[in-house]
């Protein structure tokens, strides 16, 4: 692995960011991902999942949607979904470096008009890695090793799902009635959107890390990966994220709504 990956542990996941989208100039996510805690426009996700920036976020999705403050709540959350497991995913996938994003780790901002919102990563961000990983032996403060990749998984689920997404969920049900599975549908497919958006840079068959990742998250049941028109495999939803009920109806590629 080459040096430069000691040195910068997220390297796999920018690199892998950059080809999939061919620019660092991302919609969702900070250039380069990391941030300084001392700009001011950021502020930490545990001001969503707290619930003190919560109506600030849905009322800039109802202002960009205009549909019920329920159908906008999903959408918001899919979009933010996406972007916070990208990097997670993309980490997992590369390189078997996975950065924790516990909400405090999360840093988010409303000032780029272009997505709902940007994110990006406290440059103290832990990322977890396995023994052989050259991370490993640097005594780096943000790396945490792992005995395996069980252990990894593990780890993933527990700072991704259990300490961030799933206080969200909670936190927005509080706001706007919408269910668990609604949400959690769209967690799903944006994993298995970003694996086979970036199929053609990881290692390894892009089904099979979908149904890891998926497995280990209890989402499963969710999505169902089919051929396309060209035998590529391809996601199908099990819930619908709303955006079929918004005032410019949109039917997204793989939704459970079928067109009439």
């Amino acid at each position: 692995m080459p040096m430069r990956d000691v040195a910068a542990p997220l390297a796999p996941v920018t690199a892998t960011l950059r080809a999939m989208f061919g620019t660092d100039d991302l919609p969702g996510l900070a250039p380069g991902l990391l941030v300084t805690t001392d700009e001011p426009r950021w502020t930490p996700a545990t001001r969503l999942v707290d619930g003190t920036l919560l109506p600030e976020f849905l009322r800039a999705a109802t202002v960009r949607w205009g549909g019920t403050p329920h159908a906008c709540a999903a959408l918001a959350w899919k979009s933010y979904s996406y972007w916070t497991a990208l990097p997670v995913v993309l980490g997992w996938a590369s390189a078997r470096r996975v950065p924790l994003l516990g909400p405090a780790d999360v840093l988010i901002h409303f000032e780029d008009h272009r997505p709902l919102l940007t994110l990006g990563l406290r440059r103290s961000t832990t990322v977890a890695v396995l023994p052989s990983d050259p991370l490993a032996l640097t005594d780096a403060p943000e790396v945490r090793v792992v005995a395996d990749e069980a252990e990894l998984l593990a780890a993933l689920r527990a700072s991704l799902l259990d300490a961030h997404l799933s206080p969200l969920i909670a936190a927005i049900q509080a706001e706007v009635r919408i269910g668990t599975r609604t949400l959690l549908g769209s967690v799903a497919s944006g994993i298995a959107h970003g694996i086979l958006r970036a199929a053609d840079t990881l290692p390894g068959p892009s089904v099979r890390s979908i149904e890891t990742l998926l497995d280990a998250l209890d989402l499963a049941d969710l999505i169902e990966l089919v051929p396309g028109p060209a035998g590529e495999p391809t996601v199908q939803r099990r819930t619908c994220c709303l955006a079929f009920t918004l005032p410019r109806p949109k039917i997204c590629q793989g939704c459970c709504v079928r067109p009439a």
